[in-house]
């Protein structure tokens, strides 16, 4: 490999970045009739074409766009483990089921709820995003154990957990239309207390 190469190879995974960061920003603000390759290639600061070199069709950069910041998103939750991890009792508790609600209360979230409308009534994307929600589910819901400090073990645990972070995507469909925020804080306090005396 020259030394010419790196620089090039360098450029564009930034060009990459970009789009993935830009599509899920116009998604989680436009919704998905508003969310053109062109309309996230303008965002990005780069051109059709070099969007076209990167993602096929849109549906590929839509569905690697989410899958980004989902990675982005859980990479963060996993760096607060250490912190979480030096607090024990209810303090421990409240912070993770806030991190647990930011997470589905963000633009991440949002734009997650938009590209599940259009697989649901599009073809071409309802395979991937399918298979995406599968998997981000499931390191969510494992997250979620790690950062409760939950042992799944014990009856009901599993199934408490499950019902938490459904719970906390009915907040992230509520935050579509409203702000939620005073009821989602009562909400916090109300799992924290549930979580504490289960866990």
């Amino acid at each position: 490999m020259g030394p010419l190469s790196l620089p090039k190879q360098d450029r564009s995974r930034a060009t990459r970045q970009r789009l993935l960061e830009a599509a899920v920003a116009c998604l989680a603000e436009h919704g998905w009739a508003g969310s053109t390759v062109s309309v996230v290639a303008e965002r990005a600061g780069v051109s059709r074409g070099a969007a076209q070199h990167h993602f096929r069709t849109r549906e590929e950069l839509f569905t690697a766009a989410v899958e980004y910041v989902a990675e982005q998103r859980s990479a963060a939750v996993r760096g607060l483990l250490p912190q979480v991890q030096l607090i024990t009792g209810p303090a421990r508790t409240h912070m993770a089921v806030g991190q647990l609600v930011d997470l589905c209360t963000g633009p991440l979230f949002r734009a997650a709820l938009h590209l599940w409308v259009a697989a649901a009534n599009d073809a071409a994307l309802r395979d991937p995003v399918t298979e995406l929600e599968a998997r981000v589910g499931r390191e969510v819901h494992r997250m979620a154990v790690e950062l409760l400090g939950a042992d799944e073990r014990r009856p009901g645990v599993r199934e408490t957990v499950q019902g938490f972070l459904d719970m906390c995507r009915g907040l992230g469909l509520a935050t579509l239309l409203t702000d939620d925020s005073a009821r989602r804080e009562r909400l916090v306090k109300h799992w924290t207390a549930v979580l504490g005396d289960l866990l």
